[in-house]
């Protein structure tokens, strides 16, 4: 018996796409519907890889970096903590390896987050985080640093963007003292061609000439030789990468009130056996924002975050 008046059946709108996100061999991949992705090693939370939706590079590895987690990978976004550079042998990280244990550290994968963006007809954001903590270091590394701590990691991809946070929680009964900081290593086409503006008027630390202190007079740095500078910008302003007088890349930061720019330059390079071909000094530049000239105490229980994030321009 046919029912009066039945409802009309509900029309079924076709599913959108989404992010996809896979683990494999130690590997997060991390795909948008744009095209966009990223590749994110668990050994070190490294980011190896971050393409825009041109199929774009933007993330310079080096071809002889090992992957293999026997060092720490030359190239992508190594995350540096507790310790910046060599660690002060009169301090708390003294014991440490250079840039700390969280590069070579193998890290958790906690899961993944998207989120659809006003008006958007597909998800275009996905959000990757990954664990850290005491427990997962080895005996030998928390005699070194014997301090309670959590970490979680968390890289961002979006439509021609990516996002690195780090949360840092101190879970022990007492403070302890940390630098940290995203090793970004950028591809460039020409090294000769390419600026950085939004540091005039900044102190920086120029490990090339005596570790001496300077302030940034050029709105428009250029990178003419080899180049290793702290700048230190308590107003945090946006950082903007130049190539051919074209904007390329900016950087926005959050409670990260340092960048380092770094440029091995030709002989430096070639006297470093993980970074290959030797002519790469010419195509990349490294943009590092952190918090590193100054330690940051982190009492029992509390927590602290920071983060940057990169957009593509060209």
């Amino acid at each position: 018996m046919e029912r009066k008046n039945r409802p009309s059946s509900i029309a079924m709108s076709p599913s959108l796409p989404q992010p996809t996100v896979s683990l494999e061999d130690n590997i997060v991949t991390a795909r948008l519907p744009s095209g966009d992705s990223c590749q994110v090693y668990l050994y070190g939370a490294t980011v190896t890889s971050w393409k825009t939706s041109d199929n774009t590079e933007r993330l310079f590895l080096s071809s002889a970096a090992a992957l293999d987690g026997s060092k720490p990978i030359r190239g992508g976004i190594p995350l540096v903590f507790p310790v910046f550079g060599p660690p002060p042998k009169d301090h708390a990280t003294g014991q440490l390896p250079q840039h700390g244990f969280a590069r070579n550290s193998v890290w958790e994968f906690l899961g993944k987050n998207s989120s659809e963006s006003m008006n958007a007809k597909a998800d275009d954001t996905v959000k990757l985080d990954f664990g850290l903590s005491s427990a997962m270091l080895s005996e030998d590394m928390r005699k070194k640093w014997p301090y309670e701590f959590g970490l979680v990691y968390s890289v961002t991809l979006g439509k021609g963007k990516l996002e690195v946070q780090l949360h840092v929680q101190n879970k022990g009964d007492k403070a302890f003292d940390f630098q940290c900081l995203f090793h970004s290593y950028f591809t460039v086409k020409d090294i000769s061609k390419t600026t950085v503006s939004g540091l005039e008027g900044a102190s920086y630390v120029d490990k090339v000439r005596k570790v001496q202190t300077f302030t940034e007079e050029s709105s428009d740095i250029p990178i003419t030789s080899e180049t290793d500078r702290v700048y230190s910008t308590p107003s945090i302003p946006p950082i903007t990468v130049k190539e051919g007088g074209k904007d390329s890349l900016t950087c926005t930061r959050d409670a990260l009130p340092d960048c380092t720019v770094w440029n091995g330059w030709e002989d430096k390079i070639a006297s470093m056996g993980d970074f290959e071909p030797k002519d790469a000094w010419k195509r990349y530049l490294c943009i590092e924002p952190g918090a590193v000239s100054s330690w940051t105490k982190l009492e029992a229980g509390d927590a602290w975050e920071g983060s940057a994030a990169f957009e593509a321009k060209l």
